[in-house]
């Protein structure tokens, strides 16, 4: 199955099981659920994101390509090679992932993914408009391995498919998948505002990434969503963009070019005066007046 294949497959698959979910929570207690606003933002994020990454797609494969050329090994199309690229891309994916946290410019492209107040399957459709020009780079080493830019497409989407259905309060802990594999459980820890799991659990099919590098967390203590300093907009301009208007604006107000460099690069922890409050330095109103 190619990549265009299973993107056909996955989008109608997508939408129906975000509509069983929503009426499969919408009566249980103690959990978020979804809201009508909520979940259209989420679902118009996805859509932006599929528009951005086919404008991009040309010049991504055409990375790929390049990298190919100057391939170390030839890694073929065995079962044993398409094993190797799943865990590999997810190896790279934990990297991609976790400078997108520690990055502030790079945190500007990811923050919308963690900007909803709940914890559904259309959250994980809140894609972002911005990451599919830094994605690439991250994965330019499995062309160097020796991986084709058709095989890294398509084990790419397996990838971000599997992170789908983590995003849902629907399921518990998994028993001893839980040591080996991403599930819901990790992935509401990454999803939390909570102290301790800011920053944690970055892996997107195998959370033994974060066991190894120490990131893991645990659930351990009811999760609250979202942003340790969240937006209230549903307009998807600025879920998509509001960090990045941020960044703007404490560099323009930097006294000398080393605070404009550090308000641009700088972790968003080492940034703020109380480490728990890092997530935005944008103005909460002026995310409000901006609807």
């Amino acid at each position: 199955m190619n990549e265009k294949a299973l993107l056909l497959i996955a989008i109608p698959f997508f939408l129906s099981t975000v509509l069983f979910e929503y009426f499969f929570l919408k009566n249980r207690p103690n959990v978020v659920g979804h809201t009508l606003k909520d979940t259209l933002a989420s679902l118009t994020m996805g859509i932006g994101f599929l528009g951005w990454d086919f404008l991009v797609k040309g010049f991504t494969v055409a990375s790929y390509a390049t990298a190919y050329q100057y391939r170390l090994f030839e890694m073929g199309d065995s079962l044993v090679s398409y094993f190797g690229l799943l865990v590999a891309t997810d190896f790279f994916f934990y990297w991609y992932h976790r400078t997108h946290h520690e990055v502030r410019i790079l945190w500007a492209a990811h923050v919308n993914h963690h900007s909803s107040q709940h914890y559904n399957l259309s959250t994980a459709l809140r894609q972002s408009w911005s990451s599919v020009f830094s994605h690439w780079v991250f994965m330019i080493p499995l062309g160097l391995l020796g991986w084709r830019p058709d095989q890294i497409l398509l084990i790419g989407l397996v990838n971000l498919i599997y992170q789908y259905w983590i995003h849902t309060e629907s399921v518990g802990r998994l028993g001893v998948l839980e040591a080996v594999l991403m599930t819901p459980s990790h992935h509401r820890v990454h999803h939390g505002s909570n102290a301790h799991y800011l920053d944690k659990n970055y892996g997107g099919m195998f959370i033994v990434w974060d066991r190894l590098f120490n990131t893991f967390q645990e659930e351990d203590e009811k999760v609250i969503y979202g942003l340790t300093k969240n937006i209230t907009s549903f307009n998807p301009i600025v879920i998509a963009y509001h960090e990045h208007a941020a960044i703007l604006k404490d560099m323009w107000k930097a006294k000398d070019w080393k605070e404009a460099i550090r308000a641009l690069v700088a972790s968003p922890a080492s940034l703020a005066e109380d480490p728990i409050q890092y997530r935005s330095t944008l103005d909460q109103r002026a995310v409000d007046e901006s609807v």
